[in-house]
């Protein structure tokens, strides 16, 4: 296996644009810029790849024909799409079907490239389109493009995929197409559906009839900060990934449980968010013999928190992680004033906060994030013959 890791990428991601929409290409232009002017992509070992575009032979696998024939034809008939598109969090625009299979393109590369060895990690920032259902756009996503490259890498002989799924809303189009399916685990911290879309997410679902306990929902409360999320996800995720073994790791790390998120409630930082990439990473030292994808997501912060956040991930997917402290380089911080006048530029890859975290013990009196580590131990740690009460498990 090569030691490389490939960042696929072409500007003609950048035409997965949904016009005057919270989920605005901007922000995967400034990650790259950013990466760029770091000497990210510049680093020994480091390949860019040009993504092509998914063909429906590859959609299929997930996607209903009847549904890509609706995605191509809704920009000439945007008044008789269905398949929940043309509405506000799906409107219709030009060229949304070769766009969007451009996305899962993209990722499609990135997982071959890790599953045939031709590199030990692979990203694609403009990925992580989680919501997309079989015949139907939901929350932004035309086209699924993790479930796309996990039906991939099953076809390809894979016998234990594990996703794992960071980004503030549930990762429920994954978990929903590969319900039933034991090879695929999905992993998903998030707001809890009671207070955010999709309300999906719960801790009691795990996994249809044969596939037990291959559905994992950590449901954190409003207000949840960095010492929160990491305690959530070090009581549960290593557990999981361990108990499943998974041959390789995928991760979709959406940048939205960010705290000036302007569409959800939780209260990360950047520095929070790059503890957990750096988290992912040693998982898949350990368990997957380094072999990690990883994709975006959701972040609607498009100047303040989404190209710091993935500028992290793209270092430690890399080789070694930025440092805190580090500035954001001036031709960045130009390119970003003038994209988007009046927002905040930030100066440094930190927002001054130390992530660390106190391990989850089921004694004491819990809190909130302490019920609903439990609430999910309780409902899949038996089924994966691990014992919920135990903090070694």
């Amino acid at each position: 296996m090569s030691d490389d890791t490939v960042v696929v990428w072409d500007e003609a991601l950048l035409a997965y644009d949904l016009g005057d929409h919270p989920l605005d290409p901007v922000r995967v232009e400034l990650t790259v810029a950013l990466a760029r002017e770091l000497g990210i992509l510049r680093r020994p070992g480091v390949r860019m790849v040009r993504p092509t575009p998914a063909d429906d032979a590859l959609l299929t696998r997930v996607h209903d024909p009847r549904y890509l024939d609706a995605v191509r034809i809704a920009p000439r008939e945007p008044l008789f799409a269905g398949f929940g598109l043309g509405t506000s969090d799906n409107p219709v625009f030009d060229g949304m079907h070769e766009s969007s299979a451009l996305v899962a393109g993209a990722t499609v590369a990135a997982a071959e490239a890790v599953w045939r060895g031709a590199a030990r990690r692979a990203v694609n920032v403009a990925g992580g389109l989680h919501h997309a259902m079989p015949a139907r756009a939901a929350g932004f996503c035309v086209y699924n493009d993790p479930a796309v490259a996990i039906a991939r890498l099953l076809d390809l002989g894979a016998e234990r995929i594990a996703y794992v799924d960071v980004d503030v809303h549930h990762g429920d189009g994954v978990q929903q197409i590969f319900w039933d399916d034991p090879r695929v685990l999905t992993v998903s911290l998030h707001e809890t559906p009671l207070a955010l879309f999709p309300g999906t997410g719960f801790p009691d679902e795990t996994g249809g009839p044969g596939a037990e306990g291959t559905a994992v929902n950590i449901a954190l409360p409003p207000g949840a900060a960095d010492a929160d999320w990491q305690r959530a996800f070090h009581a549960v995720v290593p557990s999981v990934l361990r108990a499943f073994r998974p041959q390789l790791l995928f991760t979709q790390c959406g940048a939205d449980a960010h705290r000036v998120d302007p569409l959800a409630d939780l209260h990360l930082s950047v520095d929070g968010q790059r503890a957990t990439y750096l988290a992912l990473r040693a998982l898949a030292d350990e368990l997957c013999d380094g072999r990690w994808v990883a994709t975006g997501g959701g972040g609607y912060a498009l100047v303040e928190v989404v190209p710091r956040a993935w500028a992290h991930l793209l270092a430690v997917a890399t080789g070694a992680p930025l440092e805190p402290a580090t500035p954001t380089p001036p031709a960045w911080r130009e390119l970003a004033a003038a994209r988007r006048p009046g927002l905040d530029v930030p100066l440094r890859m930190t927002d001054d906060v130390d992530p660390g975290y106190e391990p989850w013990q089921p004694t004491g009196e819990p809190s909130p994030v302490d019920r609903a580590i439990a609430a999910t131990r309780k409902a899949v740690f038996p089924l994966l013959g691990l014992d919920p009460y135990d903090p070694r498990d």
